[in-house]
């Protein structure tokens, strides 16, 4: 699962893009008990989720010009304008050039060689989100891919990400973790698209999870307020109870309940 720890490779920032921030912010408040604050005036309307005065996000009311609603994971970087360049050259694209946030970091927007859109943040000022992997906060990010092979190879060439199989009921699955971390590190996997039918329709895409204390409550709550479930509440053996949900105006995540690491 995620710490707060950051090493470059591993996600260190994630931010909700939707078409009505207001009601964003309603939603997940209701969920995750989060609050809003905005990150000033030079910020065009950017701002941070927070659970107990500490940032587990950002967020922003976007355009459809600018994509659909969505969350979008953000990895660490020791060089952004590397990293773009490095995407460039493995098959992907740069959807955003990297640039610099009034002086808390650089960011840059990519898309992997499978078109999925991602971040990088180079730390300056803001390392990243003050919590994670605890409940309210990301705890586990998967990504969803046509070729996990050729996603492997992407990643590890431009963010040095490494992957390894898992036993999984009914198969393997494939986590990742950063180059040189080994299974202590492990912060998400990739999942074949075709393997899943609600995930083929929708598309390739890096999922989300929040860790929740309670996740059938979170999922009825989701309900009467306006967001859709996409997965009910599941309990799966080793890695504990989810689901996968949509906020009302579209916007993709998971929420799961770990089962205790053995240690």
């Amino acid at each position: 699962m995620l710490t707060t720890r950051f090493v470059d490779g591993a996600p260190n920032w994630i931010d909700l893009g939707t078409p009505e921030i207001d009601g964003a912010v309603s939603f997940y408040k209701g969920l995750f008990g989060w609050e809003f604050r905005s990150a000033g005036p030079d910020a065009g309307g950017y701002g941070f989720f927070q659970l107990d005065g500490r940032t587990v996000a950002g967020g922003m009311q976007t355009t459809p010009e600018q994509g659909p609603p969505s969350w979008t994971v953000y990895f660490q970087s020791g060089d952004a304008r590397a990293t773009a360049k490095a995407a460039e050259q493995t098959h992907g694209s740069v959807l955003a050039q990297p640039m610099d946030v009034l002086g808390q970091g650089h960011l840059a927007l990519l898309a992997d060689q499978a078109g999925v859109p991602f971040g990088i943040w180079q730390p300056a000022r803001t390392k990243g989100v003050d919590v994670a992997g605890v409940p309210g906060s990301l705890c586990w990010v998967e990504l969803y891919t046509p070729d996990i092979a050729a996603a492997a190879a992407f990643y590890h060439r431009v963010l040095g990400m490494e992957t390894s199989g898992v036993p999984f009921p009914g198969g393997t699955y494939t986590s990742v973790n950063p180059s040189g971390g080994g299974d202590a590190s492990m912060f998400g996997g990739m999942v074949p698209l075709a393997e899943d039918p609600a995930e083929a329709q929708a598309g390739a895409y890096w999922l989300p999870y929040f860790e929740v204390e309670d996740p059938d409550a979170v999922v009825e709550k989701a309900q009467q307020t306006g967001g859709r479930v996409r997965m009910p509440a599941t309990t799966l053996a080793g890695v504990g109870r989810m689901a996968k949900l949509a906020d009302p105006y579209g916007a993709r995540f998971a929420v799961i309940k770990g089962e205790p690491q053995q240690t």
